[in-house]
């Protein structure tokens, strides 16, 4: 090719760069992008289009938002979107549309706070220097709540905060104070900040209590995450006004199983029964069993106060020592609630199965049911071990049906993993008199499975209507694919231990080698730290209106419909589903969507919540253990520490790199792990250790870790000789 002839080639590409580029307004692109739009397909073609992409931000034609990806600087680089605070100072904005995080200093936030909508001017950088963005107008301020501890003076009062998003003092009015004096824990919120102050002002939303009482510091943790910790009045009020008779007239509407075997399995502290069982031979040789879940939208109308409040909320919030209801207590553990001896609406799947798990036939529908017996967890499970109890034969059999149900789930490919959760023996005061393991046995597992079967047969009722019919619109629980490339570092990691996992047959398959491995590892050195990264590779599961299957139960079809009471999704599937069997037009998939989102949001803050109310309790247990050793294993792998979670009774606190006193460690991050400069110790996630207590701070939800050196001492600063460690993780130096 002559030399004037690939300048021409050269020019062409040039101008359909240029020509790309002007059409992307505020969107980034990479030079994959450009090249697969402007047909450029060779390596050769592929290579000029980076070099050119990258010449253009050289000179300034091109911002470079981040390493390879770029963004046209319109006339004034004026970009939206959110900022994010921090009280670290590292502040940024992410930019509508794309995503991207631009770093925005202190000095040009214009005392923006975090979740506020800006506008801000993008200040074109070279490449190899990070772009940083200024703050040039507030468009939307977002609803500024901050809990700390408040501190009245003379003149002028404060709160003191240990947010995340701010690093100073909140100054309040004196005549904003709403009643708080020094020492209590209080909501304030943010009224304005001018630009020549340091401070913020505010004032009291609400008084939490004393410092350190246990109501006062449980109200803040759920403040903190933005969820209720009280009803309003007019939400109390239209609760109680609801009676609890059944009338006739409503039991002929239903399917009448009163007369049917029919209890509840429950936790021994639950006073919301939301889902019964009931089990009766049929004529043929096999069983009915009954999954009949409380008709709550029976009582809840749409749109009423009720309605909006449990919409509002979307969950229960489980914490340590409480559970704050969706729903009014007069409803959920009153009216809707499935006690025994008492006559309950219900919205039941009723199956034809038998004893090996198979389902020959299925109906969904309303029910009016009533409960012989409430049995704990703990009861049933000494009947499915002894044989003997109230209705043996009847939990018996339902637990013959449950593991073989659970077994085909195995079978097909769901996802096995079985992690204790840790619970708290509470005194009345709050008080933490001791932790203990909750594991989950046979008479969970019953429950669960067939839990899992009413949810996944409403779901393929619905989003796979007979006949070939289209789908209506309707919620499912989804769960999507691990992320690719943190399963192939789990492949990776797992294979130098020996063990094979598949990362690009199918899911069932997938699914099978990682089940595979978890069971191969039980008992081994590796366990912890293959296990623990096993679980991080998933994906966390959502509600939505688009369907894509569950992934970890490997079920194509997946829904929550037996726990109305305290999930707002199950509200909506028990809507659907009387509007469907009804033959009732499809809903609105905007409006539905909207509001799985929400309640994907909102479950995603009562978890939140919840592990740190745990965290709390973990913190002022411990406060009675300082200074005493425990073995542990290391949880987490940061580079400013370990984090270690204590073998006892699963307390996790922090090893602080700066107290690894034999060396200068760094995070090796590929590897989970840190690693000594000078003598190449490490200690990696999932690594047997000991340590001793040293700090518990309550108002942090902190717990502060150091290790315990090999001959007991705890390891100092001032220690001058390095220790010599084997590097092999099962030696017994590690445990």
């Amino acid at each position: 090719m002559s030399t004037s002839s690939s300048k021409r080639g050269d020019a062409k590409i040039n101008a359909k760069i240029a020509e790309y580029i002007s059409q992307q307004k505020n969107n980034t692109f990479n030079y994959r992008q450009v090249s697969a739009a402007i047909g450029a397909k060779t390596a050769v073609r592929q290579r000029q289009v980076a070099m050119r992409l990258a010449e253009m931000a050289l000179d300034g034609e091109l911002v470079e938002t981040s390493p390879g990806k770029y963004k046209a600087p319109s006339r004034s680089n004026f970009v939206s979107g959110v900022f994010v605070r921090r009280s670290n100072g590292k502040n940024s904005v992410v930019t509508d549309p794309d995503g991207e995080s631009i770093f925005v200093a202190e000095r040009n936030s214009m005392h923006a706070l975090n979740g506020d909508h800006v506008l801000v001017s993008v200040a074109a950088r070279r490449r190899g220097v990070e772009p940083e963005a200024v703050v040039v107008k507030i468009t939307e301020k977002a609803d500024q709540r901050f809990i700390g501890v408040l501190q009245v003076q003379k003149s002028f009062a404060y709160l003191s905060t240990d947010s995340k998003f701010i690093a100073t003092d909140i100054i309040i009015p004196k005549n904003k104070l709403k009643g708080g004096s020094t020492g209590d824990k209080a909501v304030v919120r943010i009224t304005s900040w001018p630009e020549e102050s340091k401070h913020p002002e505010g004032e009291v939303v609400d008084v939490l209590g004393r410092e350190g009482e246990n109501n006062a510091e449980i109200h803040a943790i759920l403040a903190e995450f933005g969820l209720p910790y009280h009803y309003p009045e007019s939400v109390e009020k239209a609760a109680e006004k609801i009676g609890d008779g059944i009338t006739a007239e409503e039991i002929a509407r239903r399917e009448d199983l009163r007369h049917v075997l029919t209890f509840t399995i429950d936790p021994k502290d639950a006073k919301d029964f939301d889902d019964a069982l009931s089990l009766r031979p049929l004529a043929n040789g096999h069983l009915e069993a009954g999954v009949h879940i409380a008709d709550v939208t029976h009582y809840v109308q749409p749109d009423t106060a009720l309605d909006r409040e449990a919409q509002k909320r979307a969950t229960s919030v489980y914490l340590v020592d409480r559970v704050v209801p969706m729903l009014p207590e007069h409803l959920s553990n009153g009216i809707c609630s499935l006690r025994p001896d008492e006559e309950k609406l219900a919205f039941s799947c009723i199956f034809e199965i038998d004893e090996q798990g198979t389902v020959y036939s299925h109906r969904i529908g309303r029910t009016v049911i009533k409960s012989n017996r409430r049995y704990t967890y703990e009861e049933a499970q000494e009947i499915i071990e002894t044989g003997r109890g109230d209705y043996a034969e009847a939990i018996l059999t339902l637990d013959r049906i449950a593991k073989a149900l659970r077994k085909k789930r195995f079978d097909n490919g769901a996802m096995e993993f079985d992690r204790a959760e840790v619970k708290f023996d509470i005194a009345p005061d709050g008080t933490p008199l001791g932790v203990y393991y909750k594991e989950s046995k046979d008479s969970n597992k019953l429950v669960e499975e067939l839990m899992l079967l009413a949810n996944r047969t409403v779901a393929a009722y619905i989003g796979k209507p007979a006949g070939g019919k289209k789908a209506k619109a309707f919620v499912y629980r989804i769960h999507d694919q691990p992320d690719a490339t943190k399963l192939s570092d789990l492949a990776n990691l797992a294979a130098t231990f020996g063990y094979k996992i598949r990362t690009t047959r199918t899911p069932k398959d997938v699914n099978r080698s990682i089940n595979k491995m978890l069971k191969e590892i039980k008992g081994r050195a590796e366990e912890n730290l293959l296990s623990v990264l096993a679980i991080r590779s998933m994906a966390k599961a959502v509600y939505s209106t688009s369907n894509i299957g569950h992934y970890g139960l490997c079920f194509d079809f997946y829904t929550h419909f037996t726990s109305p009471i305290r999930r707002y999704p199950d509200m909506m599937v028990h809507r659907l589903l009387a509007r469907y069997l009804e033959n009732g037009r499809s809903v609105s998939v905007d409006k539905l969507e909207e509001q799985c989102e929400h309640s994907s949001k909102m479950e995603q803050l009562a978890v939140s919540a919840e592990r740190s109310s745990i965290k709390y309790k973990q913190v002022e247990y411990m406060q009675s253990h300082l200074g005493e050793e425990f073995p542990g294993v290391i949880s987490g792998v940061t580079e400013w520490g370990l984090y270690v979670e204590l073998t006892e009774n699963m307390c996790e606190g922090l090893v602080p790199v700066r107290d690894l006193a034999d060396d200068y460690y760094e995070f090796d991050e590929r590897n989970y792990r840190l690693v000594g400069r000078r003598h190449n110790v490490s200690y990696r996630l999932g690594d047997n250790v000991v340590v001793k207590v040293a700090r518990a701070d309550l108002q942090k939800r902190q717990l502060d870790f150091v290790l315990v050196s090999d001959d007991g001492n705890a390891m100092q600063r001032e220690m001058p000789a390095p220790r010599k460690r084997s590097h092999d993780r099962s030696s017994a130096r590690r445990k």
